[in-house]
């Protein structure tokens, strides 16, 4: 990536107004335009007075983005000037912008003629500016070599602005390279240019230092890089647009990928819209890889093949093999088994290695690997897994654990099981350690993606093997990592609490906005902003989490007691169960994981619409067939050893969302739902707070009000917060050591981003992110809003929502709604199981008893909003 190289020196020819506005370039781009544009009116019989000035414009054209006219002016500046050096110069300056339009041979050639005719530190430049352009055509081996005959001319004749550029330009390519983080170059640079003043040079060089932290996997630290830097960006009033692939990178590396998809278009927009083709070409290729991630394989082998394209077509044939990895993995996703393709991705991935494309090059290398098993090529499988398997020792998190990926699927190859499950546990370790540098909750939680193949094929092995305890031990390696790290508490960030607090504001003029039919355009507007900045803040939080391992069997069975653990799994596309009863684990095939799916929407939209419609005969219907169905599926292989014993029901994927009251087996019965078996343990083992319980009540909602109210009488000495004294600091102040918090509001779900997730509260909305500022939250929360169980759910069963944040934080126990509830008739509900907590029952146990009294005396609307509530964490 190419994006913020310092271009060469653009010291000129002697004295005048045109060399000052030559000086001025990267101070400030428009002053220099000003003041060369005033020489070319003023100087019309100087020819290299004005040969400079239109070089100066140009460069400075560059520095605004607008090639087409940078273009113009530098090539006028070749054609006018009449000294030999004047015209070399001029030339230089062409080459790099030429290089920036994409056509790379053009700029090599004009940097090559312009060689002969320059000494001194003037030579040093043309060498550094060469050395660009053979970076942009991929030609690293030999841009290295040009940047450090720049440096070795610049320390020569005493030219501390060249070495500073030839540094960050040379510290850029070795960071990308992996042969050397650059950070000494890098940070050379940025105080050269900070002395002398060059504050956009400067900049450019810091950025570069994020880039490179963000190549050695130190997400935090290049997000805290680029938030700094784009703040000096915006204060110099200079675009950037071509930095948006470096924000592409991070994304991609985490992988945020919805994030990813969107920012990729929006690049795409404005580099086409500014001619800089060859950064365009790049946003391109970044698109068919957020898309490939995504599993959109017709935008991923679209955008590559058009990358490719406009790659060879600028000569840059190391990128063009770059695009061509992203459409072969994407035809191999497909379901394309050839020799052909398998060909082409041996080939592809020596070409990425040889120039300088590690990563790439593993990951297509591996997937020929596993084409060549399934063509039954084991021997070429064997070795291409090796090759990879070098990795294992070398370069970011995810690239090592990828080689130890490569050394198992090369062990099983050969036979050796437990070899492979070695392998694979060392690879998982890795991404563990990697995950505690990843502060953000965020960040860790979709960072699940990496370990999803090293967990499936131990998965695999243990399953084969019909070991189920194993099967669960595998399942808990990669299940829900995030919440069994134990996160520092983030740092004070006033800058994060008055975004959040502004986002409040916002957000509650919006809806008054739209409530009153007013226009809210610009209040939308705003609020994208924020809570992208609000990401990004949150983001930049350092790490420091410490990894809690997995539970034996036994330490499990120890804590169950008489309970039942049953851990669903999915296995390729089949659903299986681990039961754990009594200190012995079963293993138990279920069927389908796509029909288990399916039949959980059927029950969730039969149980919506029995809500909705009230006591309908055909939404009844609905909902108990699938209720019945998805029973079966569930729980029929299970049921004899299940007997009648209270459940902990660990599930995957889309069974997350399940009102399990609402299934036959599980009505009556007290269920606990936990994210993995792990955190369930951890949340059993935790002290309970004794504080005095917590009654809040949300605005616009008055059965809220009075369900508090008559809360009030059952839980006495409750601190109760209603009307204007329920606002957000007040209640995440009194949830610190409280032994249990209700709270009465509208909620609402953010499925695009679970961290923006609101409970309505007197002076605006209460964000989960908020939440993780609790030092010590609840031991018990119970929330009677609409749809506050819910939780967005990411590669690895990581959720995300209200439910992570306070389990993650220390609660024990949730008690929420994943279905919109109706107000008036949950109050009934609630107060039958405050009334049982208070006299002693577990809240997993008197949810049970609760539901089971609520649609004793109600019609078919009680059972489904009954069947709405779930007991989260330890109950």
């Amino acid at each position: 990536m190419v994006k913020s190289l310092t271009m060469p020196d653009s010291t000129g020819t002697g004295a005048g107004a045109a060399q000052a506005a030559l000086d001025l370039v990267q101070r400030c781009p428009r002053d220099a335009i000003t003041i060369a544009t005033q020489v070319l009116a003023t100087h019309p019989a100087d020819h290299d007075e004005r040969a400079t000035a239109d070089r100066a414009i140009g460069l400075a054209l560059r520095e605004l983005n607008e090639l087409p006219g940078a273009l113009r002016h530098l090539r006028r500046a070749v054609r006018t000037a009449r000294t030999a050096r004047t015209r070399a110069l001029a030339r230089m300056s062409l080459g790099y912008v030429l290089a920036n339009s994409g056509r790379t041979a053009a700029a090599l050639g004009a940097v090559t003629a312009a060689l002969p005719e320059l000494t001194g530190a003037d030579a040093g430049r043309a060498r550094m500016q060469r050395g660009v352009v053979l970076h942009y055509r991929g030609l690293y081996d030999e841009a290295v070599r040009d940047y450090g005959h720049a440096i070795d001319i610049a320390q020569r004749e005493g030219d501390a602005l060249l070495e500073a550029r030839a540094r960050n330009n040379r510290g850029l390519l070795n960071a990308h390279r992996g042969t050397a983080d650059g950070t000494d170059d890098l940070a050379r640079a940025a105080a050269v240019f900070d002395g002398l003043g060059l504050d956009l040079a400067a900049a450019d060089a810091r950025w570069n230092g994020g880039i490179a932290a963000g190549l050695r996997g130190d997400v935090a630290a290049a997000l805290r890089c680029f938030a700094a830097v784009g703040e000096e960006y915006q204060r110099l009033a200079v675009p950037r647009p071509a930095l948006l692939l470096d924000r592409l990178e991070l994304l991609l590396s985490v992988p945020l990928v919805d994030e990813a998809v969107q920012v990729a278009a929006t690049a795409i927009g404005e580099l086409r819209s500014r001619g800089l083709a060859s950064d365009l070409a790049e946003a391109l290729l970044a698109q068919a890889r957020a898309a490939l991630l995504a599993g959109d394989l017709d935008t991923a082998t679209r955008a590559a093949a058009a990358a490719r394209t406009r790659f060879r077509r600028q000569g840059r044939r190391t990128w063009a093999a770059f695009a061509r990895h992203v459409e072969l993995r994407a035809e191999y996703r497909r379901g394309t088994r050839s020799a052909a393709l398998l060909r082409a991705l041996v080939r592809t991935a020596d070409q990425l290695d040889a120039t300088g494309w590690p990563d790439p090059a593993l990951t297509t290398r591996v997937d020929a690997g596993l084409l060549a098993t399934e063509l039954g090529r084991t021997g070429q499988a064997v070795r291409l897994f090796a090759r990879a398997a070098r990795t294992r020792g070398r370069g970011t998190a995810p690239r090592r654990a990828r080689g130890w990926y490569a050394l198992a699927l090369s062990r099983r190859l050969g036979g050796d099981e437990t070899g492979a499950a070695r392998a694979l546990r060392r690879g998982l370790a890795v991404l563990d350690r990697h995950r505690t540098s990843l502060g953000a909750t965020e960040l860790r939680a979709h960072s699940g993606v990496h370990g999803q193949e090293l967990a499936a094929e131990g998965l695999d092995i243990a399953v084969r093997a019909g070991a189920p305890a194993q099967v669960l031990a595998w399942a808990e390696r990669w299940r829900a990592n995030t919440l069994r790290m134990r996160p520092a508490l983030p740092p004070d960030d006033p800058d994060l609490v008055a975004a959040l607090a502004e986002l409040r504001l916002v957000s509650s003029l919006l809806e008054d906005a739209v409530l009153a039919g007013r226009p809210a355009r610009s209040l939308r507007e705003r609020q994208t902003r924020l809570e992208q900045r609000i990401r990004d803040l949150a983001r930049r939080v350092p790490g420091g989490a410490k990894v809690v391992a997995p539970p034996s069997v036994g330490g499990l069975a120890d804590r169950l007691g008489t309970r039942v653990l049953v851990e669903l799994v999915a296995h390729g596309d089949r659903l299986r169960a681990v039961l754990l009863r009594d200190g012995r684990t079963s293993l138990h095939e279920l069927g389908p994981l796509d029909e288990a799916a399916r039949l959980a929407r059927w029950h969730r939209f039969g149980l919506r619409r029995q809500i909705v419609s009230g006591d309908s005969a055909a939404a009844r219907a609905g909902a108990e067939h699938a209720a019945v169905a998805l029973d079966r599926q569930l729980f029929e292989p299970l049921r004899r050893r299940l007997a009648d014993r209270d459940l902990v029901l660990v599930p995957v994927g889309a069974l997350h969302a399940v009102g399990w009251a609402g299934l036959p087996t599980c009505a009556g019965r007290a269920v606990t739902v936990a994210p993995s078996a792990t955190v369930w343990l951890g949340a059993e083992r935790r002290e309970s707070w004794t504080g005095p319980p917590v009654l809040a009540s949300g605005p616009r909602l008055p059965a809220g009000q009075a369900e508090v109210g008559r809360l009030a009488q059952v839980l006495p000495g409750a601190r109760v917060l209603a009307g204007p004294d329920a606002t957000v600091a007040a209640l995440t102040s009194a949830m610190d050591r409280a032994g249990m918090v209700h709270i009465a509001a509208h909620g609402t779900f953010r499925a695009d981003n679970p961290q923006f997730s609101t409970l309505e509260l007197a002076d605006g909305p209460l964000f989960a992110y908020e939440w993780e500022r609790i030092t010590h939250p609840p031991a018990c929360v119970v929330l009677s809003a609409c749809e506050s169980g819910l939780n967005g759910v990411r590669p690895g069963d990581e959720i995300m929502g209200f439910a992570a944040v306070l389990l993650a934080r220390g609660t024990r126990c949730l008690i929420a709604t994943v279905l919109p509830v109706p107000a008036e008739p949950t109050t009934a509900l609630m107060l039958d199981l405050h009334r049982r907590m208070r006299a002693g029952a577990r809240p997993a146990p008197a949810l049970a008893d609760a539901q089971q009294a609520f649609v004793a005396a109600g019609d078919d609307t009680a059972r489904a909003t009954a069947a709405a509530f779930v007991c989260l964490g330890a109950g």
